[in-house]
């Protein structure tokens, strides 16, 4: 129904960003809300898809093309719905996901929320050899910078929650995220996906 969305970035939140097009705001979940800071105010474009259940309409929200394509493919596999296959966009190492698809590595893909072995096991059966065009997705360059390193961290934090990581896999990564100082949300987020993906 809708291929995108432009308008003024109204807000940006852990679980969503809000776009203000001619006085009508689209509340619109997107993998990483962070990622979008830096345009706060400016006109932006945000790919989408709509997604219908008997009790709910959602708009999830995309960088580019290729992030939406990414999310198609993942939504796909069975076990995976849209709010698993958001957290796994998340992770900026699109790169690693491939590599771990490519080699049967379902240990790494059950370190995303909501992938047990069996759905990692099916991920790569579903997706080995599909997914050349997500290494393209656009990695986000942000560099915002601010002395409220305590509010970006308590901001990863939040977000975190957000993409679904239960309170023991945030714990076991809080005291290192909150020993950081970081220029940006999204930087924070970055260095955390990694701690989370290495335990």
């Amino acid at each position: 129904m809708y291929e995108f969305i432009e308008g003024i970035l109204y807000s940006v939140t852990p679980q969503y960003i809000v776009i203000n097009v001619n006085g009508i705001g689209y509340k619109i979940i997107t993998a990483n809300p962070f990622r979008w800071q830096d345009y706060l105010s400016q006109t932006v474009q945000c790919q989408v898809e709509l997604v219908t259940r008997e009790d709910s309409m959602t708009l999830y929200g995309f960088y580019d093309a290729n992030e939406k394509q990414l999310f198609h493919k993942l939504n796909k596999v069975s076990g995976i719905g849209p709010k698993s296959a958001l957290s796994i966009l998340a992770l900026d190492d699109h790169d690693g996901l491939i590599q771990a698809i490519e080699s049967g590595d379902s240990q790494y893909l059950t370190k995303f929320p909501g992938v047990g072995k069996k759905t990692a096991q099916q991920m790569v059966l579903d997706l080995r050899g599909q997914l050349d065009f997500a290494s393209e997705v656009a990695k986000s360059d942000t560099t915002q910078n601010t002395s409220a390193s305590d509010e970006i961290n308590e901001k990863v934090i939040e977000a975190l929650e957000g993409l679904g990581y239960s309170q023991r896999e945030i714990k076991r990564v809080e005291k290192a995220i909150k020993a950081e100082q970081f220029n940006s949300t999204q930087d924070g987020l970055s260095y955390a996906f990694k701690l989370l993906i290495k335990n």
